[in-house]
């Protein structure tokens, strides 16, 4: 007679021992770091929201060049429409504050250019797909 050592007496009973009784995983599995790729994601997302805008070599110069100062009140207005276009969608935006017209690089927060209402000769703007009003 053989004798049957095993604890389950049918294929049943052990699907269920290795296949119902796994540990639940989550769908964010962490990254190297320990975090979730949401986490560091979102981390990122808020780290680049804070910082605020910058300001390329060129924007620097032509506000330099036009003698524009920007009030701590512009600069936060143009950060909240920095903020805005993100939320839309946009890439290139034109954003006015006042009479002041800032081409931004949103995905990198950049004033790619500024300039004045008296900086421009025809009023037109091109390679933006989006503007805010600040």
């Amino acid at each position: 007679m053989i004798q049957n050592n095993s604890n389950f007496l049918s294929i049943e009973q052990v699907q269920n021992q290795y296949f119902n009784n796994k540990p639940k995983t989550s769908s964010a599995k962490p990254t190297a770091s320990g975090f979730s790729f949401n986490q560091v994601l979102e981390q990122i997302q808020s780290q680049n929201q804070t910082e605020g805008v910058k300001f390329s070599k060129h924007a620097m110069g032509r506000l330099n060049d036009r003698n524009i100062e920007l009030t701590d009140a512009q600069m936060d207005r143009l950060n909240k429409g920095m903020i805005q276009a993100g939320e839309k969608g946009i890439n290139e935006s034109l954003i006015l504050v006042d009479q002041l017209a800032f081409i931004v690089n949103i995905p990198n927060n950049t004033v790619v250019t500024a300039m004045d209402q008296t900086g421009t000769d025809s009023n037109v703007f091109t390679n933006i797909d989006g503007a805010v009003i600040a």
